[in-house]
Formats: structure tokens, C-alpha cells, sequence
């Protein structure tokens, strides 16, 4: 799957890292209906980071269709809710 992260590129991740990153997904979540404003900067961190750590980068000059766009690490709460659906930012 290609994800774009808002601001930084595209990566691919295999469909096999989805489980740990929909963990921090429903985590963000919770925390943004709380609206507990720090876990919600902690966790985006960390969702984002295991993007990064997992995914392989796609050269700066690739356009490949993104299957999942997620917010830069600067996003706001009320971005970020703009961006979700049920399911959070990542579906499933």
C-alpha cells in the first residue's frame, strides 16, 4: 500500500505493519474525542514514526496514486478530525 504523509512523501508498507499502525490509530482516536491534546501530539508522533520506520520511501520524483493519506506531524486536533472516518485515519 502507498501512503502519503502530508507535507513529507510517499512510502510503501507492506499490508502485514497495518495491525500495529490501526493500534495507534484507535489510540488517536480515543484521544481526540477526550480531546486530551498532549496523548493526541504523542500519539500522531508515534503513528507517524512507525509509518516511517516500516514503510520504504518512494523517490521525491514518484506519483503514485496514495491509498491512504495521513496529516503531517504539525496537524491540529481539528485537522486531523477533518481527515477521519469511522474507522479513524486508517481504515480497518
Amino acid at each position: 500500500m502507498i501512503v502519503r504523509i502530508m507535507g513529507e512523501g510517499q512510502v510503501k508498507l507492506d499490508d502485514a505493519h497495518f495491525i500495529e499502525l490501526n493500534k495507534l490509530d484507535d489510540e488517536l482516536l480515543d484521544e481526540m474525542e477526550s480531546g486530551d491534546e498532549a496523548g493526541f501530539r504523542r500519539t500522531l508522533g508515534a503513528l507517524l514514526e512507525a509509518v516511517r520506520r516500516m514503510g520504504t520511501p518512494l523517490p521525491d520524483d514518484a506519483l503514485e496514486p496514495s491509498e491512504l493519506i495521513l496529516p503531517s506531524p504539525d496537524a491540529t486536533l481539528d485537522e486531523v478530525r477533518e481527515m477521519l472516518s469511522d474507522d479513524g485515519l486508517i481504515p480497518g
